[in-house]
């Protein structure tokens, strides 16, 4: 393996200090941003995407600068930051730019019989102000699809990023460049406690990117406030190779899905099921394939890995593999960090892994790769949802009937067809997971339309007709509907006309009084 040093980014380097709010403080800022609703409420979705197009535009000519503080702060890679980053942020601004029209426009929808006359329509109403709480592996991409999306839907926007990559300045410049979005969204630092008490202020909806154990701290706050929230958490993901694959690519490509960022993605590959008959074959090509990585920060666009952000997290799994290797597992490489000094962990193959260790059951966050043999479909399926979370998965095989069997029968949220992490890529498909997971999505229309609360209007005519099914109830009325009832709901091709005789009827009785 290529392992190539630096020493500009160390474990305790601090690239932002900010102290919490106090209570009073999470009320001012919770003040102004319904201040900044009402204005917003004046101006027009076109304005607001406006916003959007003068984003990109900032964004695409100032991108090495913002590339240089998400390496610093991220220590990922220059080509993960590029990649998964900024192209993502304006696939999705992008995205909106395309299609926010259609989604959030006024929707006629059809009027039963029993309503005739009637006209009802569904319209997407902004939620108010929502607060959006960002993690730290992809500090840009998450934080900023998600304020836009809430933003270009109506919504006043309090945004509180990672402490750990905070960005600060950043953001504040991004922002800046429109006086709209400006005065619309408000950045506040700071740790849990802040998140606390700003939640405390009872924003429309919370929006949570993170772990587990932290998404339930906030959905049990939220809750006891009858707050809205949607959670993305962690996973377990899964990729399963057939026997029928194109070896080289499933190899190439599970290999990028669980390294990408360090491995810290709540959608990398953490677990490798390969069938029988290629296992042995897989497992040597994925071996070739890791010692052919180089790893670094700080790099000029040639490295393929970069360090991890957090010393707790690199942590985290060294302790999964010490506890692979203690109960039996084999370390084919990789499996201890690169540098005390640095957080760097080494990409780890494990084999000969099981059930009983933290590494095939629990959240790993970083570099780690167990590749875990199968015999059947039914088998790998089993094995498959045999877990506590539900976000993604891939599965490659030739057979592309069994790689939709297979798909539809997953317990998760997403999954790619001989490709890996890529439902991430087309910001047209919602995404989120089942389980611990969390709930809720984000882009695409579902995404979207979660900023809004979908308002139904039914219109009638100012006129003196009396409804038919208001007071006073007599029996002639109620022999009525029950005839109606009879005559709608029973297969019959005069069924329409029955009805409207009945409903005649009923008319005729409307404005007789007792």
């Amino acid at each position: 393996m290529n392992q190539t040093n630096t020493t500009q980014q160390q474990p305790d380097q601090t690239f932002a200090l900010v102290d919490d709010i106090s209570e009073s403080q999470a009320a001012d800022i919770f003040v102004q941003a319904r201040l900044a609703k009402q204005r917003l409420d004046k101006l027009t979705l076109d304005v607001r995407l406006d916003s959007v197009r003068k984003l990109i535009d900032y964004i695409v000519q100032n991108r090495d600068e913002i590339i240089d503080v998400l390496c610093r702060e991220t220590r990922k890679s220059r080509t993960d930051a590029l990649v998964s980053e900024v192209l993502g942020v304006l696939d999705n601004f992008e995205w909106l730019l395309h299609n926010a029209k259609s989604v959030l426009k006024d929707k006629k929808v059809s009027t039963p019989i029993t309503l005739l006359g009637k006209k009802s329509r569904i319209i997407h109403a902004p939620l108010g102000t929502v607060l959006v709480i960002a993690p730290w592996n992809y500090p840009l991409h998450i934080g900023l699809t998600s304020i836009l999306a809430a933003y270009v839907c109506g919504n006043a926007v309090v945004f509180k990023p990672s402490e750990l990559t905070p960005m600060q300045g950043l953001f504040e410049k991004l922002f800046s460049i429109d006086p709209i979005l400006q005065q619309s969204i408000q950045v506040v630092y700071g740790t849990g406690v802040t998140a606390q008490r700003l939640i405390d202020q009872k924003p429309a909806k919370v929006f949570f990117t993170g772990s587990a154990r932290t998404g339930r701290k906030i959905l049990s706050q939220c809750a006891n406030a009858l707050i809205a929230v949607d959670l993305e958490l962690g996973g377990k993901d899964q990729a399963i190779v057939f026997e029928d694959v194109n070896l080289r690519r499933a190899v190439k490509g599970v290999i990028w899905g669980a390294l990408t960022n360090a491995g810290q993605s709540c959608s990398s590959v953490e677990r490798v099921y390969v069938q029988q008959r290629i296992y042995d074959e897989f497992v040597e090509m994925a071996q070739q394939e890791i010692d052919r990585l180089v790893i670094n920060s700080g790099d000029a666009g040639n490295a393929d890995i970069g360090g991890m952000t957090a010393d707790f997290q690199l942590d985290i799994v060294h302790a999964q593999v010490q506890d692979a290797r203690a109960k039996g597992a084999h370390i084919l490489t990789g499996g201890s960090p690169l540098d005390e000094n640095e957080l760097f962990y080494l990409p780890t193959l494990i084999t000969n892994v099981d059930s009983s260790m933290s590494v095939t059951k629990e959240e790993t966050f970083g570099p780690l790769i167990p590749i875990m043999p199968f015999s059947t479909e039914e088998e790998v399926i089993r094995l498959s949802n045999d877990t506590e979370f539900g976000l993604s998965a891939s599965v490659w095989s030739a057979d592309l009937k069994r790689a939709n069997r297979v798909a539809r029968m997953l317990e998760c949220g997403a999954v790619s067809i001989n490709n890996v992490m890529l439902t991430e890529g087309n910001p047209g498909l919602p995404f989120g997971g089942t389980k611990n997971s969390g709930y809720g999505r984000q882009k695409g229309v579902e995404g979207l339309l979660g900023y809004t609360c979908s308002k139904s209007i039914l219109i009638d005519t100012n006129s003196s007709k009396i409804e038919p099914n208001w007071y006073p109830y007599t029996r002639s009325k109620y022999v009525l509907f029950d005839r109606l009832i009879a005559a709608q709901f029973t297969k019959s091709p005069w069924k329409l006309v029955k009805a409207a005789l009945i409903g005649m009827k009923l008319e005729g009785l409307a404005s007789k009084d007792r």
